[in-house]
Formats: C-alpha cells, sequence, structure tokens
C-alpha cells in the first residue's frame, strides 16, 4: 500500500510539473522543433558520410540509422522520467536535497518528476530515423516485422541501462559534489560512442564500452542479433539481465551514497 501511495504522488509531481511547463506554449513548441532539428542535423552529417562511401566496417547506413534511433529513443525515455538525475550536481550544491528530504517519499522518487520533461522533439526525431531504418531493411529483405516489438523492447531496457548509468553517476556526488566533467564521460562521450558500431573503436574502448560503462548493451548487441542474427533468442534476454542488475546495482549504490549525504547548511 506504501508502493502505490508513492507513485500516486509521484504521479501528482509530473502533473504538476507538465502544467508549469506548459504555462509557455510557444517555448515548449519552439524547443521541440529546435530539439529535433539539432538531432537530425548530427545523423544527417554522417548519413552524407556513409552515401559517399556505402558503409563503414560493413554496416550500412540502414544499420546505423538504426543504432542511432535506439540510442536517441532510449535516451529520451530516460531523461523524459529521470532528467533531474542527470542535474543532481545543483541540488548538491545549493542544497536543494535538502527540500526533497522532507517529502513523505523516497528522495529519488521525489527527485525524478522534478522540471518533468517533455521530449517531443526527440521522440519524433528517433522514431522517424528508426522507421526509415527498418522499413529499409525490411524492403531488401535484411530483417522481417518481428523486429519492430523486440526494438520497442530494447529502447526500453536501453533506457534502463542508461538511467542506471546516470544514477550510479550522480551518487558519486555525494562525495564528490561536483559531477558535471564526470557525467560527460560517463554518459555524454559514452552515448555518443555507441551510436556508432563499435567494432570502430580499439579493443580496450569497445570493451570499455562493454563492461565498465555498459553502453554497448543498449544498442550494438541486441543490434548484432536483430538484424544480422548472430547468436540466438538468448541475447534478449542476456540484455534484460544486464538491465536489471545494472539497475538493482545503481539504486544499491544510491542507497549508500545517501547515508554520506552531507547538506550544504546553506
Amino acid at each position: 500500500m506504501k508502493l502505490i501511495s508513492w507513485f500516486h504522488l509521484y504521479k501528482i509531481l509530473i502533473r504538476t510539473s507538465i502544467r508549469s511547463r506548459m504555462q509557455y506554449k510557444f517555448n515548449f513548441v519552439l524547443g521541440a522543433i529546435l530539439a529535433a532539428l539539432i538531432q537530425i542535423s548530427e545523423f544527417l552529417m554522417v548519413a552524407l558520410v556513409l552515401h559517399k562511401f556505402g558503409a563503414i566496417k560493413g554496416w550500412s547506413l540502414h544499420e546505423i540509422g538504426y543504432l542511432f534511433a535506439i540510442m536517441t529513443l532510449s535516451k529520451t525515455l530516460y531523461r523524459t522520467f529521470g532528467n533531474e538525475v542527470h542535474h543532481l550536481e545543483k541540488y548538491l550544491v545549493g542544497g536543494e536535497l535538502d527540500q526533497l528530504l522532507t517529502r513523505p517519499m523516497p528522495v529519488l522518487l521525489a527527485l525524478m518528476p522534478q522540471n518533468f520533461r517533455i521530449m517531443i522533439g526527440e521522440v519524433l526525431q528517433g522514431g522517424f530515423i528508426l522507421c526509415w531504418s527498418l522499413a529499409g531493411m525490411m524492403h531488401s529483405g535484411q530483417i522481417g516485422w518481428t523486429v519492430v516489438p523486440f526494438s520497442l523492447f530494447v529502447i526500453v531496457t536501453g533506457a534502463i541501462i542508461l538511467f542506471s548509468i546516470g544514477l550510479a553517476t550522480a551518487t558519486l556526488g555525494f562525495w564528490t559534489t561536483r559531477i558535471e566533467e564526470l557525467q560527460v564521460i560517463t554518459e555524454d562521450a559514452a552515448r555518443t560512442a555507441a551510436q556508432y558500431p563499435l567494432t570502430l573503436y580499439p579493443k580496450w574502448m569497445s570493451s570499455l564500452l562493454l563492461t565498465a560503462i555498459p553502453v554497448g548493451f543498449v544498442n550494438y548487441i541486441p543490434s548484432l542479433y536483430l538484424l544480422r542474427g548472430e547468436g540466438g533468442a538468448w541475447v534478449l534476454a542476456v540484455i534484460a539481465a544486464v538491465a536489471v542488475i545494472c539497475l538493482a546495482a545503481s539504486l544499491r549504490f544510491w542507497t549508500f551514497g545517501m547515508t554520506k549525504y552531507q547538506s550544504t547548511g546553506s
């Protein structure tokens, strides 16, 4: 019953955050359009190179588009529901986390709906590239329709993995306070690298992106099975297991980190 009550409060906080953002409808629409254009322009730069050379390390334009779209949509799902985890530093520096400690619910559950983001632009951009990539590969006979529901499953597990990485990085802030530079490595740089096939990178780097910062399990590993038929259905089970393990480990780390939190005293 307590868990149900917490999630009821969580939904109320989300609705409140959405209403506050929709007070400025023009700003919301303009922001969504600009976000979509920025993301699409990033992919178009890669598409122009691939159009010239045909493929990179044996990966076609449609396959790389699939990797790009899965990563974008997984990130969007993570940032929609857990965006403030990525911005924990401001709560630690400004003492705003103290306010959340007074709420009758777990701190993480109170933190996540703060400044809830409706990322329409990213959804449209990622969805368009995903549909285009899938349509191209289906037309060539590379994949079948079964890839569509499996792709939705991969997006969800990918969001969980990205959230877990973000939460673990944010938790380090209980010791270091400043975490923005670290997030550039563990979230931004790692996620950008994983938008492309890991075979492009040195072995040590691809190993790093599959172990210490497991972003390779967000899109690269599932694409090997879904797009190329490498491995078997067990690959999806492994991905689900990785997502569960990452989430459980990051939550335990967060719980431990909370015991080390010291207020700013401001």
